[in-house]
């Protein structure tokens, strides 16, 4: 099952990072202008946030097995579909359903760690989930470029379509909502997983009033918010910083950009590992994921602060990938709480969360850009460097704002 959900996580972030890498050739051949190519850009996140909640439902309703063989098939569609848009409208519309597709992936496989973990193993297993994901965003530039060395955009995009198409068809016939309905689980292996099943989908309906009333739902949609505005500059605006603020030359911005989801993916692991073991020694689930990502939002704040006084470019990047290590430590708290307050609604709560988390990624850049406008030079109409300092010290606040979160965060107490 692990295996599964590594190898999807994998293709999920080569799918999604690949457009920014073929983007000149694609605004090349169709004439994109920037703010165009801005707005391809949007309508995967905008799609994104609008249905995770919806994809998340339809995990705990329907179950895993059939919604994300639906869903990895319809992005998949929709990504070789990239390579065959013809026009501004069609690139739209053809990201925009990709988007709405890719929304279902995560939620989905949080249901599907709710029924095949123990609850002792799921904070673990989301981390190297986010490993996964986050190392497949890290070296999707390389794989592209290679890529496109060999092809255009437009088969490139539907060579990396097929890979989704493959992976779909082998989960349907592998896997199965109830481990106890796989014909290779035998009694003993289904007593470790700890009475697990009961959170296999079913036909309840999802007590909404319940998860608007919680505390923990909203704390937990906070912080992610938080996470999420700091963590998407990444994979927007860092480039131009390294370019226009730091001066940094095309090839070694290229090498240095990798460095956030590069450090980003180990803390995914190193925060799912951090939390068990400190749970175990504590005795106590709740306070060591409350510890771990309290201190990880603390120091992605603190690093980009850091990153602010660094002159040297190089050593600057390397802050902003101890803030990307930061930032992820909290990752596999966050999606593991999803796990436990949601049971067998984990589909559900873990898409509104990932909803808001991808609003906050709606917001962040924004928010960069206006700010980056109003500090226009006079001179030659560039963003100031105090601009940029501005930028990371309004993300380490927003930081600081998640790490208190946390502190009120109950991880462990059901919402039923």
């Amino acid at each position: 099952m692990m295996a599964f959900v590594v190898v999807l996580a994998i293709i999920t972030y080569i799918d999604r990072v690949c457009i920014s890498q073929a983007a000149p050739e694609i605004r090349s051949e169709l004439g994109f202008s920037e703010k165009q190519m801005g707005a391809v850009f949007s309508a995967f996140t905008l799609a994104y946030a609008l249905f995770e909640i919806p994809g998340g439902w339809l995990g705990d309703r329907f179950g895993p097995r059939s919604v994300l063989m639906k869903v990895v098939a319809m992005w998949s569609v929709f990504t070789a579909a990239t390579g065959m848009a013809w026009s501004y409208v069609s690139m739209l519309v053809c990201r925009f359903l990709f988007g709405v597709g890719e929304a279902g992936c995560f939620p989905n496989v949080t249901k599907i760690f709710t029924i095949w973990l123990p609850s002792r193993e799921r904070v673990r297993a989301q981390g190297i989930l986010w490993l996964s994901a986050r190392w497949g965003g890290a070296f999707t530039p390389l794989l592209v470029a290679l890529v496109l060395a060999a092809v255009n955009w437009r088969v490139a995009f539907m060579l990396f379509g097929l890979l989704g198409v493959v992976w779909a068809v082998a989960f349907h016939r592998w896997f199965r909502d109830k481990p106890g309905e796989h014909p290779s689980v035998n009694a003993a292996e289904l007593a470790l997983m700890d009475g697990a099943e009961i959170n296999a989908p079913g036909h309840g309906s999802m007590p909404w009033g319940k998860l608007l009333r919680s505390r923990t739902a909203w704390l937990l949609w906070l912080q992610y918010f938080c996470m999420s505005y700091g963590w998407y500059f990444y994979i927007t605006w860092l480039p131009t910083y390294l370019r226009e603020a730091r001066s940094v030359s095309l090839e070694k911005s290229a090498l240095l950009a990798g460095l956030p989801l590069f450090f980003g993916g180990v803390g995914c692991f190193v925060g799912g590992w951090l939390a068990k073991r400190l749970a175990e020694t504590w005795n106590s689930v709740m306070w060591s994921r409350r510890v771990v990502a309290c201190a990880g939002l603390v120091g992605a704040g603190g690093m980009l602060v850091v990153a602010t006084r660094l002159g040297d470019p190089v050593w600057a990047m390397v802050a902003l990938a101890l803030a990307s290590f930061s930032n992820d430590l909290a990752m596999a708290c966050g999606w593991g709480a999803c796990m436990d307050v949601g049971g067998r609604h984990a589909g559900a709560l873990s898409g509104s969360m990932n909803m808001m988390g991808n609003l906050g990624g709606a917001v962040g850049p924004f928010v960069v850009g206006v700010i980056l406008d109003a500090g226009k030079s006079a001179v030659d109409s560039k963003p100031s460097f105090e601009s940029w300092v501005t930028c990371f010290l309004v993300a380490a606040g927003i930081y600081f704002i998640g790490a208190v979160a946390w502190l009120f965060i109950d991880p462990v107490t059901p919402l039923e």
